[in-house]
């Protein structure tokens, strides 16, 4: 008999995926563009969620998602309020609060860097912060509005785009902190205020694993690599070429803050940056569920997408360890990116994907354009570029790889017409 598996934001790429689990039928809960809404009203999309819940004439065996906000906390919210296994939406808080998690993560480790809460009115960051450094809103999607600054200039200029941005998803972010208790210094920022952080660099990966009744797992390491002289990712790669020491200390370092965040019952990755030259490594990023981007990688090399812990982990199910049963020994997503504005005027087709799909093996596409669309109007880009395709390789080495998808490239047609907006918007 089948369970039924309720997914918030399930989109049509990640439905083909879902299905090829057996004994589960999965539905979707919310469309993802009610979820991304620009309007979003929490309250009011938390009752459609219900209604849509109510009306399944059947048994609602669990409720999850694998989206950042407001996916995250919608899944603890409903699932506490149908006794169906998920994190706290507390230890899911702590996660996805900047600051919150930077105070919560120097607590246990010190591979961090210096961070601190600033004002907006704010004319230079505090005296031990240096130069050079990233700020970021306390919540955000992706990379947007997270600029890298050099000098007190560019400070106020990022502190002036980040208050101007920073309620989009700060305003609804309250929201879900107005249901939890929240120590004073966080509850002092609020979900809109602004972090900066000390910049890190070297290589940057990421740790992905599950939480099951309090025992933290580590299931993969992915490697995460930008464009040259950018902060913009060229590729993300599975399994890591870290050495060995570097893939134990990440592992055990996650271990410690997920611990310390209280989350059970969910997957979660943790970004992190390792710097060859001194061997130091500096936590980034911890995300309270697992990474989607991911999917086609662990499928690829584990046989098996690392949804499948999830769905265990929501149906109340211990999830198997697996890795190493998959078609490639290594894979890659990569990020097919423009960066200027523009407007595209050619882009692939359905014919021309699926015949690039046919003639070189290992190999799948998302376009993320089509003729017409204005670069900057593009939901969920960073701040430096605009992704116009993802592409996935598989292959026996980095090499192989590389070459697949240089021959991909050949067999997507793109055109964009360059220029900003009208009235330069």
């Amino acid at each position: 008999m089948s369970e039924n598996v309720f997914v918030l934001g399930m989109d049509e790429h990640n439905r083909e995926t879902l299905r090829t689990i057996p004994h589960v039928r999965f539905h979707r809960l919310l469309s993802l563009e009610r979820l991304h809404d620009p309007e979003l009203d929490l309250a009011d999309v938390l009752e459609e969620a219900r209604a849509e819940l109510d009306a399944f004439d059947g048994r609602i065996d669990a409720i999850m998602g694998y989206w950042d906000f407001p996916v995250s906390t919608l899944v603890p919210i409903l699932c506490a309020e149908r006794g169906l296994p998920a994190p706290s939406l507390e230890s899911v808080v702590k996660c996805e609060h900047k600051y919150w998690s930077r105070l919560e993560q120097a607590e246990v480790i010190d591979e961090l860097p210096g961070f601190a809460e600033v004002p907006f009115d704010a004319e230079r960051p505090p005296e031990y912060l240096n130069y050079p450094m990233w700020l970021k809103p306390v919540k955000g999607f992706s990379s947007d509005l997270a600029f890298r600054v050099e000098d007190e200039q560019g400070f106020r200029d990022a502190l002036g785009r980040i208050r101007e941005g920073a309620g989009e998803l700060g305003d609804p972010f309250e929201w879900v902190m107005d249901r939890i208790e929240l120590p004073e210094a966080v509850a002092r920022a609020g979900g809109t205020a602004c972090l900066a952080e000390e910049e890190v660099s070297g290589r940057q990966l990421t740790v992905e694993g599950y939480v099951y009744k309090g025992e933290v797992h580590a299931y993969g390491v992915i490697d995460s690599l930008n464009y040259p002289g950018t902060p913009s990712f060229l590729r993300y790669q599975y399994p890591s070429d870290l050495p060995g020491h570097v893939l134990e200390r990440v592992r055990d370092v996650s271990v410690r803050v997920v611990g310390r965040m209280g989350l059970d019952d969910t997957t979660f990755n943790i970004e992190f940056f390792w710097n060859p030259d001194s061997d130091e490594t500096c936590l980034l990023e911890v995300n309270p569920r697992h990474s989607q981007s991911h999917t086609k990688l662990t499928s690829y090399v584990d046989g098996r997408p690392n949804h499948t812990y999830r769905v265990d982990l929501a149906l109340g199910r211990e999830p198997e360890l697996e890795q190493g049963g998959g078609e490639f020994a290594v894979a890659a997503k990569w990020f097919l990116r423009r960066f200027s504005d523009g407007v595209v005027r050619i882009a692939p087709d359905e014919d021309d994907v699926a015949g690039m799909e046919r003639d070189i093996p290992g190999t799948s596409a998302e376009i993320l354009v089509e003729p017409g669309t204005r670069l900057s109007e593009m939901f969920g880009q960073d701040s430096y570029s605009y992704a116009v395709a993802v592409v996935y390789t598989g292959a026996a080495d980095t090499e192989e790889l590389q070459r697949a998808y240089e021959l991909c490239l050949a067999r997507l047609p793109f055109e964009v017409e360059e220029g900003p907006a009208a009235g330069g918007e």
